[in-house]
């Protein structure tokens, strides 16, 4: 068997074992001497999957509904790439052709026919029925040994070389010296390990955790460590300035918020930690911060802040009749928010809890509910970040079948990838859609 008839994938984890499924999948259908092709996955921890199975705290959010380009860094080329994994799908997942409006996108279309059954929560998240992570990966490692592929755990590639004459092989350096052939390889793993296995001088961006916590000055997050708010986060960035009419159009009154702009607002679950904030809402704004940025904490989410003050009123007026008294400012706030976090906003507002809610204060409050302002210094704890920025420039690769432009026969996927996404299933979508595009890709170049 000549060494320019084996597949090798570099990583066991989501891209690789997708890879590894549809190239074997591929050659095992297609006529010839196709089933002479290896698919070979190189794993270097003892198993692979293990980054499946901690996704999602082992629920594993696989996917989304409604995977859009606009979620994606590099957006342009995400659409393109997409674009052409939904045109190779209808030709290599039956059941994409069949179904395409019950799996109106084709990464659902093959977990499906690989036997996955899934619910959807909020915002599109799609997670096993199992609520296991577990049963992803069954599927895929049953797929991968119905398709032959090879499992080579415990085997890590230190370096790949690229062949030195036309026709020739690829050379796998492993780390414990040996050294391996293939005629083509899929480079699978996370960007800093990636850097290190591709040949120099590919445009590569160094990778940086992101999709994590926020840190932020932290005199008050401190005092509510361990507090969660169903709320919305915004992000907001000094030294620009709002149109009207967009001030209009998200609620802000004319006057407000000058000199700066609202980057992106986030509405979720809000934790406050003792060196910043965390939650859903302040990882997907961790890929948007810039040195400067402020975070605006909305506990009222639902209500406008050009309606704030009348909101306020109201309550004031309800509470006083119900209580039989002058409303208090803890009156007002009590129900609302919880005891610290109203002792929080009073003093952001400089407001004593114990005196009454004067006429026409209510404005005082009104901009602190909507806005409890956190100067961002920078990530938090970035052990929970969930994906790394970075790595390979999507310029370099052709977005119709991941491979390498200057080096044919090299594939680059996933986090490997100058892409990431917000949370809610998309960068495992991502992972998917990539590794199915590029070992079609593969087994059609080793077939041709």
């Amino acid at each position: 068997m000549g060494e320019a008839k084996t597949i090798a994938i570099i990583g066991g984890g989501a891209s690789g074992l997708a890879a590894a499924v549809a190239a074997g999948e591929a050659l095992r259908d297609s006529e010839g001497d196709a089933g002479a092709v290896r698919v070979v996955v190189y794993e270097a921890s003892d198993r692979v999957g293990r980054s499946i199975l901690a996704t999602g705290n082992g629920r594993c959010n696989f996917s989304n509904a409604r995977p859009d380009e606009g979620d994606y860094r590099n957006a342009a080329f995400v659409r393109r790439a997409l674009f052409e994994f939904e045109c190779q799908a209808a030709r290599h997942v039956p059941s994409q052709a069949k179904t395409s409006t019950a799996y109106p996108n084709g990464v659902l279309g093959f977990f499906s026919d690989h036997g996955l059954m899934w619910r959807e929560e909020g915002e599109g998240r799609l997670y096993p029925l199992a609520n296991k992570a577990a049963s992803v990966l069954d599927c895929l490692r049953a797929a991968c040994a119905a398709a032959g592929v090879e499992e080579r755990v415990e085997c890590e590639v230190a370096a790949v070389e690229p062949p030195r004459a036309e026709g020739a092989p690829f050379t796998l350096r492993l780390a414990d010296g040996r050294f391996e052939r293939a005629g083509v390889v899929i480079v699978a793993v996370g960007g800093t390990v990636a850097c290190e296995l591709l040949p120099k001088g590919l445009s590569f961006r160094e990778p940086e955790p992101t999709l994590g916590p926020l840190a932020t000055d932290p005199h008050m997050p401190r005092r509510l460590d361990n507090i969660r708010v169903r709320g919305a986060l915004e992000l907001w960035r000094p030294g620009e300035k709002m149109t009207p009419q967009e001030l209009n159009r998200h609620g802000f009154p004319m006057g407000t918020h000058e000199g700066e702009r609202l980057v992106s607002r986030e509405v979720g679950e809000v934790m406050f930690r003792k060196y910043g904030v965390s939650g859903i809402a302040a990882f997907n704004l961790s890929r948007l911060v810039e040195p400067g940025d402020v975070l605006a904490v909305d506990f009222v989410p639902w209500v406008r802040l050009c309606d704030m003050e009348a909101f306020l009123n109201r309550r004031r007026k309800l509470l006083r009749a119900s209580l039989g008294r002058d409303v208090m400012w803890n009156d007002m706030l009590r129900g609302m928010v919880l005891a610290p976090v109203a002792d929080v906003l009073l003093e952001a507002a400089a407001l004593d809890g114990a005196r009454p809610v004067a006429k026409g204060e209510t404005a005082v409050i009104a901009p602190v509910l909507k806005g409890l302002r956190l100067p961002v210094t920078g990530l938090g704890d970035v052990r929970q970040c969930q994906v790394h920025r970075g790595g390979v420039s999507v310029r370099a690769v052709d977005d119709r079948t991941c491979e390498v432009r200057r080096v044919p026969g090299l594939y680059v996927v996933g986090e490997a990838l100058d892409v990431d996404a917000a949370c809610g299933g998309f960068n495992l979508h991502w992972a998917w859609a990539s590794g199915l595009l590029a070992g079609w890709s593969a087994a059609e170049r080793l077939r041709a």
